[in-house]
């Protein structure tokens, strides 16, 4: 369904953390094809070219551009930014979508693997917000932010602790941001969505084949279905455009009212023994090597 004109975002340029693979890939397309330009960032050059390909032959126009950019360097971020400024003019919209995560027990947790969530998700929030952020300021100009989110940050939960604690961090961020730079034009909010399948992140956040334990079960949508990436798309296209000049500091929950009705948490895991787990790291590795493998190529 059409929801909205095709060129709502005409003029709107806007950067898309994560934005080759998964949810940021699919939301870069909806807002390309409806009037955005768009900036990809993740860290492979590959991925993200392909992704950008992909963006422009669908929307028969140069639509996507990319940058490949670690987001945990607050250098690097600020380089790429001042880069998009000067090449092709300054943002109108960021969304932080960047994401690291895995499921494990949190006695399991190694300060390496926390730091490669935590780094990722709170700290390249905050890097790519305060650097368009000064911008704005500087130049007077009006900006939205909206950083993708996820239902923990109300409740928390169980094996995804780092992810659970870095996503709030950026929720506190979020409602921080949208009370100081609102004065400024700039609109900070958040998306909370509940369960989008995409092919890499459903891997590492399904350990186990029982069908009873995890967040990621439609049956235990009050809709009884998973999420539509165009759905989300629209959201993030309202947050984006015109029309919610009003709207700051909220965190919009999008998951068919299951983190309302059912365990949106993994804490159905806690049924899993340490065999259980063993095999499910080992699930996750050739997934992780598989996806690796895929974007050398």
């Amino acid at each position: 369904m059409t929801l909205f004109d095709k060129n709502a975002l005409e003029g709107k340029r806007i950067l898309i953390t994560g934005g080759g693979t998964g949810l940021g890939k699919a939301v870069a397309l909806h807002l390309a094809q409806h009037g955005a330009s768009v900036h990809l960032w993740g860290r492979r050059d590959a991925v993200l070219k392909e992704a950008a390909d992909e963006i422009n032959l669908a929307c028969g126009a140069q639509r996507a551009n990319f940058q490949a950019v670690d987001i945990r360097q607050a250098e690097s971020v600020d380089a790429a930014v001042e880069a998009i400024w000067t090449q092709y003019g300054p943002l109108t919209g960021l969304i932080n979508n960047a994401a690291a995560n895995f499921i494990a027990p949190t006695k399991d947790i190694s300060a390496r693997g926390y730091e490669a969530i935590r780094s990722t998700v709170m700290d390249g929030a905050f890097f790519t917000s305060t650097a368009c952020g000064r911008r704005w300021i500087a130049q007077g100009l009006k900006g939205s932010i909206v950083s993708t989110l996820v239902t923990w940050i109300f409740t928390g939960s169980p094996y995804v602790t780092a992810s659970a604690m870095a996503k709030a961090a950026v929720h506190a961020m979020t409602m921080s941001l949208a009370v100081e730079w609102a004065q400024y034009g700039i609109r900070i909010n958040a998306v909370a969505p509940g369960p989008f399948p995409t092919e890499y992140a459903w891997q590492m956040l399904n350990p186990t084949s029982d069908s009873s334990v995890g967040a990621t079960q439609a049956d235990q949508v009050p809709m009884g279905r998973y999420g539509k990436m165009e759905e989300l798309g629209n959201l993030m296209l309202f947050l984006m455009s015109d029309g919610c000049d009003y709207l700051t500091g909220d965190a919009i929950v999008i998951d068919g009212g299951h983190h309302l009705a059912a365990p949106s948490t993994f804490a159905g895991l806690s049924k899993m023994t340490d065999a259980d787990w063993a095999k499910a790291k080992e699930s996750a590795k050739a997934a992780t090597a598989t996806s690796k493998a895929q974007r050398s190529v």
